[in-house]
């Protein structure tokens, strides 16, 4: 009987060991299987949130944007929850996030995340490298106008035939009776010169 309970008992106390080994390794387990490292990115800001790290203080995080710190190493305990606004970018950005867990580097993070441009109201679409079409122009010829040529009634037909007479004095001024008005002229004074040398010639007989 001795013998027997004594079996039992050292039977009972690897089993209390086996038991207690088995519950401590789940227990230091459970926390690492329930690192939940989820982080968003958007053209404007990123979002960062961690649970379940444990209360080590060796617990870090750092975010950068091409390079440059937007969030500089920060330590923190089981949670970290943080909201970081995007620069201005007008190309995309390479947002880069680094978590280090305290209980080993298989909890650990690295990922890269890309950030789109954010786009602006009013502002137009890219020009497109196909040329738009534009409307065909339609020419309008006019015919021109025929040059109207005078009429051969309406032309005036040179002659060689001479005016009247007439018709020439008409034009200067003159008159048909000139002539006339200057013969009697003239017989006026040849008469009154020969009536004078008669009287003269009297006259000279008479003395």
């Amino acid at each position: 009987m001795t013998v027997f309970s004594g079996s039992w008992r050292r039977r009972g106390a690897l089993i209390t060991i086996a038991t207690a080994g088995a519950l401590g390794v789940g227990l230091s387990a459970t926390p690492a299987m329930a690192h939940t490292p989820v982080w968003t990115v958007s053209c404007s800001e990123v979002s960062v949130d961690l649970t379940s790290y444990g209360n080590s203080d060796k617990n870090t995080v750092n975010i950068t944007v091409d390079g440059k710190d937007l969030l500089p190493t920060e330590s923190f305990r089981n949670e970290f929850h943080k909201k970081l606004d995007l620069p201005e970018h007008s190309s995309e950005l390479s947002v880069r996030l680094v978590v280090k867990a305290a209980d080993g580097d298989q909890y650990s993070k690295d990922e890269t995340k890309t950030a789109p441009v954010c786009d602006t109201p009013g502002t137009p679409p890219p020009a497109s490298d196909t040329p738009t079409p534009k409307p065909s122009e339609t020419a309008t010829t006019e015919a021109p106008t025929p040059t109207e040529e005078p009429s051969s009634s309406s032309a005036v037909v040179p002659t060689s035939k001479p005016s009247p007479a007439g018709d020439d004095l008409a034009e200067t001024g003159s008159s048909s009776a000139t002539p006339m008005i200057a013969g009697a002229a003239a017989v006026v004074l040849v008469a009154g010169a020969g009536i004078m040398w008669a009287s003269r010639k009297r006259r000279t007989a008479q003395h």
